[in-house]
């Protein structure tokens, strides 16, 4: 907003004219003078000296008050603070990007940034490593990277990330935010359970972003950003759309074995059909109704692929199975490659992504095939 300073008025008395007498007055008059008192020259002459008193004060006064509002006029005017910088923040969430961009340059972006899609990579304190091999590979590496992605294909990249009371690890990770300017700070602590983080992230988004879509991917896929949004870009008849690499699993219920469901009871034998947890979109509508609803409001299991599953069936979405969202290889046609088995201690996540990304096939092939272009 423009800086106002406050206007000074001089204000100019009027000019003391001298005093004239009339011709009337000019003629000798006999004094008034009460009977009981002599009349003498000097009470003659008191009214002229009043006069005369009063004129001189009156001019004294106009000349202090002139003098005064010249000093005032000279004067510099005070300095004001530097106003503040803008922070794209609504609680304890912030958008590390757009705070950079509005205090370096002249950035206009509204509360919430229109874009085709919010691409929330989560992460964790630890995971510094492997966000250097993203940014060395398929994430944009600095601000002007991630605008200019924004610009050409619509998806917002942000890694999203809760904070911690661990005043050495936020020292840490603020040093990375300084840096890169690539975080989105949700209403999360590090430590709760994926669930609560994962309904955080999305009020995060959705308050930041007013995006067609809202995208959840782990640290550990390889990813086309170039063929994701061309997926998101097609027309769909649902408005309320779950795409992602559709599943389903027994549910565990011996608290000994891995993957164990503290709430089987609720679940039978058989999780119903949720997409991968490692990438999958929401559309506007959906998140927009989880961005509004109070957090104890909503089941919670244990795991967030099933939680996320779960809220979309009492929603009446669209489930879209795709399953170039999930490839363990790279094709002409995949959107993110990972590895669906977990990784044990022999595999090394960091040299897989830069190998995968160092592979024509992987990085340098087209959007999409010929081939498949014309079915479209």
């Amino acid at each position: 907003m423009p800086l106002h300073h406050p206007k000074h008025r001089h204000h100019h008395d009027e000019d003391v004219l001298p005093y004239h007498r009339s011709d009337d007055e000019a003629k000798p008059r006999r004094p008034y003078a009460p009977s009981s008192f002599p009349s003498s020259p000097a009470s003659a002459a008191s009214p002229h000296r009043l006069l005369l008193l009063f004129a001189v004060v009156c001019l004294l006064l106009a000349v202090a008050s002139l003098s005064f509002a010249v000093s005032v006029s000279r004067r510099p005017a005070p300095l004001q603070p530097p106003p503040a910088t803008v922070a794209f923040r609504c609680g304890r969430v912030e958008d590390s990007l757009r705070s950079f961009l509005a205090s370096s340059r002249n950035y206009s972006a509204g509360d919430r940034e229109k874009v085709l899609a919010v691409v929330g990579v989560h992460t964790e304190l630890g995971s510094a490593d492997l966000r250097a091999a993203l940014r060395a590979t398929w994430f944009p590496p600095n601000p002007e990277g991630i605008v200019s992605l924004e610009h050409r294909f619509g998806l917002a990249f942000r890694f999203v990330i809760a904070r911690t009371k661990d005043k050495e690890k936020m020292a840490d990770l603020q040093k990375e935010v300084d840096l890169y300017h690539d975080f989105l700070f949700i209403d999360a602590e590090e430590g709760m359970k994926p669930p609560q983080k994962m309904l955080a992230y999305f009020k995060a988004a959705y308050e930041m972003f007013d995006a067609e879509f809202y995208v959840k991917a782990d640290d550990t896929i390889y990813l086309r950003p170039d063929r994701l949004a061309a997926l998101l870009a097609k027309d769909r008849p649902h408005v309320r759309s779950y795409v992602g690499c559709m599943k389903k699993g027994p549910v565990v219920s011996d608290p000994n074995m891995k993957w164990y469901e503290s709430s089987y009871g609720l679940l039978g034998n058989e999780y119903f059909t949720h997409a991968s947890g490692a990438l999958y979109t929401l559309s506007s509508e959906v998140v927009g109704a989880l961005a509004t609803a109070e957090n104890d409001s909503l089941r919670m299991f244990d795991y967030e692929d099933v939680t996320i599953g779960s809220w979309m069936l009492s929603m009446n979405v669209n489930h879209e199975d795709n399953r170039a969202m999930c490839d363990s290889t790279c094709t002409p046609t995949s959107i993110a490659v990972w590895d669906s088995k977990p990784c044990s201690g022999s595999c090394n996540l960091i040299e897989k992504i830069k190998e995968l990304h160092n592979t024509t096939l992987c990085s340098k092939s087209p959007t999409l095939p010929p081939d498949v272009e014309e079915e479209e």
